[in-house]
């Protein structure tokens, strides 16, 4: 209980002391946003702050930090370190500067920034991981709401049709001016997600004694023995460091109306995220009291998970709680998801999205896919976790690439002469993750760990030391042309 609520806190400072750290590197100033100079009335369309905020929670939350939570606490309370100090350092800078470096670029995407900042092979790598991920992540928030609905709904109402009626709303929330749809409702489902965690973690703590918030271990407690690294820093994605938002922020970066908004809009949500994946975390272990049991549990499915926990908590009220929340909030950054994947691919094709026709043209063929993926997941009995784990790893990687994007950026538009080390260290912890989970994993090419760590920790050391070398040039440069001056 002690460690939780000092996790509470250290998030709250990390915002206050390190998002400003951020915001003092990056330098904000008054030219105009996106949202202001642009004004299409589709993409770019202005927002108040606590609107975009709101909107970019639910974005990048949706039931990611719940489910990536409740699998991440199966290695014990070491998980609270992760999401702690993994979004402080990692996964909060790296939705800011995503944000921010988007909104100097009239919003472009992820995608087009690598293009800019690390070359045309680059661009291209990232549209298509892009896409594929963002697809991946629509899948993800179609089955696990599906599977929940099927649950509660009478037999014909089953998981195919669920997923068919959500599919059918993606199309009208990717093709709706974002202003129309998400706007107004995304807010409400923002504070929705916000008080179903609230409500659980309060359920827990006034239980009497009935429920136990373990204190933080470094012991790995996962039943299997599964290694937490590299497997827990891949599995907590949504909470901690999550690629997935790099394709988000330059959506609100199309809304936000100042730079000087950004910190609490990007890092602050961010900020928010990880408050919510530490009550799901310590929700999972004290409701099921055991890894043991919370894993076993979780083989039935996560939502039936935060089902279990939310009605047993809370009872009838949490029951509802549980199903708004793990039906809307998974929805909600599905349809995002697939609303990012279009503007992607219509800045590859270079297609006006103003015209309803030139959205359909894109948008059809992203959904007929994501309708065939989440019928094989649906129709698998491992279906689900498959496909999760294949979106993780590409979530983890891509976190990696926008992170030495950011790195690029700040090297070559930075202030500081050293504000590049801010990404640059977290784009290395995030690189070693990636390859050497990639290189052990089941889905991976199944090496031994021996092999798997020393490649990772190689190609996370090689690609510092390339950085380095960039950054003593940069100064080198800078010198030289100061001298020239004088």
């Amino acid at each position: 209980m002690i460690s939780l609520l000092i996790a509470f806190a250290v998030l709250l400072v990390g915002f206050i002391v390190y998002g400003r750290v951020a915001e003092k590197v990056f330098a904000p100033d008054d030219r105009k946003t996106p949202a202001v100079a642009i004004n299409d009335g589709v993409d770019c369309v202005p927002m108040k702050t606590w609107k975009a905020f709101l909107i970019q929670l639910l974005n990048i939350a949706g039931t990611g930090p719940i489910f990536g939570a409740l699998m991440g606490a199966v290695f014990g309370p070491v998980v609270f370190l992760w999401i702690v100090f993994g979004s402080i350092l990692g996964g909060a800078v790296h939705d800011y500067m995503s944000g921010m470096i988007s909104s100097r670029h009239k919003g472009a995407s992820i995608a087009e920034l690598s293009g800019t900042y690390l070359g045309s092979a680059a661009k291209w790598i990232m549209r298509v991981f892009s896409v594929v991920l963002l697809v991946l992540c629509g899948v993800v928030f179609v089955t696990s709401p599906a599977g929940l609905l099927d649950k509660l709904t009478p037999d014909w109402m089953n998981g195919t049709f669920w997923a068919i009626a959500i599919l059918i709303y993606y199309l009208a929330a990717t093709l709706l001016p974002i202003d129309k749809l998400i706007g107004k409702l995304y807010p409400i489902f923002g504070v929705l997600l916000m008080v179903m965690a609230a409500a659980v973690i309060g359920g827990i703590i006034f239980s009497g004694g009935k429920y136990t918030i373990p204190e933080l271990s470094l012991e790995n407690l996962h039943p299997k023995g599964t290694p937490v690294w590299p497997y827990m820093f891949i599995t907590v994605a949504c909470g901690a460091v999550s690629g997935f938002h790099a394709t988000q922020s330059p959506m609100i970066a199309k809304c936000i109306t100042s730079e000087k908004e950004g910190r609490k809009v990007f890092y602050g949500a961010m900020i928010c995220e990880s408050v919510i994946a530490l009550v799901w975390a310590a929700a999972g272990v004290s409701f099921y009291g055991t890894t043991q049991l919370l894993s076993d549990a979780l083989k039935s499915g996560a939502s039936n998970v935060v089902y279990d926990i939310s009605t047993g908590v809370l009872g009838v009220v949490g029951g509802v709680l549980a199903i708004a929340g793990v039906v809307i909030c998974p929805i909600t950054s599905g349809d995002t998801a697939f609303r990012s994947a279009r503007l992607i691919l219509a800045e590859t094709f270079k297609s006006d999205q103003k015209s309803i026709k030139n959205r359909l043209i894109i948008t059809i063929p992203l959904l007929v896919v994501g309708g065939l993926l989440t019928w094989y997941a649906i129709a698998n009995d491992n279906g689900f976790q498959i496909v999760w784990r294949y979106f993780s790893w590409s979530n983890q990687t891509l976190a990696m690439i926008a992170l030495w994007v950011s790195s690029a950026y700040l090297l070559k538009e930075g202030k500081y002469r050293f504000g590049s080390l801010l990404t640059a260290f977290p784009a290395a912890f995030m690189s070693a993750v990636s390859v050497t989970y990639i290189l052990m994993a089941d889905e991976g090419f199944r090496l031994s760990q021996t092999i798997s760590y020393i490649a990772g920790l190689s190609f996370a050391v090689v690609c510092f030391g390339v950085y380095l070398f960039m950054l003593i040039r940069k100064l080198r440069r800078t010198k030289t042309e100061a001298k020239a001056e004088e």
